[in-house]
């Protein structure tokens, strides 16, 4: 930690390999990835499309696994800090997350997430949120932990009210959708675990 509260040296922060939940093991993507991950995007590719601009086109499942090895390669230089989420019981992926935007000198983090279809509304999300909530806090000595989701993206923002995210704001026309349209932008924080 520097003299003001954030973080000197990223690289030196000794991260665990995975986190656990109750029914999740949730862990940075590893070369080898690429193609369960890929099977998820096909399989959820038309709810994917209407949030995640990366979605379109389809990426193939090279694109899939050249994208595990450079998430790995952020997540080691601690540039962004990518996370897959697997069921614990078998190992099945259930979805993707973490914290691809980050402030170490804050220290201040932005959690995204996605999951895929089949898994849908039953709480993985929400279980895979609190605990990446808890590691940015606990563990990377966060002072501000974000959400920011699509305003007519109601089944994530209320994923984010839900683990207690307070609402700071909307910006209006800040962003293009995928589809090339504005979209205004929901901005929830927390700035300690409650």
């Amino acid at each position: 930690m520097d003299t003001h509260g954030g973080i000197d040296e990223p690289l030196l922060l000794d991260l665990p390999e995975r986190l656990q939940t109750q029914r999740l093991t949730i862990r940075p993507p590893l070369p080898g990835d690429g193609p369960a991950v890929n099977e998820a995007i096909v399989e959820t590719i038309d709810a994917l499309r209407k949030w995640m601009p990366w979605a379109t086109p389809t990426p193939s499942v090279a694109e899939s696994e050249a994208w595990c090895r450079k998430s790995y390669a952020d997540f080691l230089a601690r540039r962004q800090l990518p996370l897959l989420m697997f069921l614990r019981e078998d190992g099945t992926f259930v979805g993707s997350g973490g914290i691809p935007r980050l402030d170490w000198k804050v220290p201040r983090f932005e959690i995204g997430y996605w999951v895929r279809r089949r898994f849908e509304g039953q709480g993985y999300v929400t279980e895979a949120v609190a605990e990446m909530t808890r590691f940015a806090f606990q563990t990377l000595s966060a002072r501000r932990v974000e959400i920011h989701t699509d305003d007519r993206n109601a089944r994530s923002w209320r994923l984010a009210e839900r683990l207690g995210f307070r609402l700071e704001g909307v910006h209006r026309n800040d962003e293009r959708s995928p589809d090339g349209t504005l979209r205004d932008t929901r901005v929830y924080a927390m700035t300690e675990l409650e």
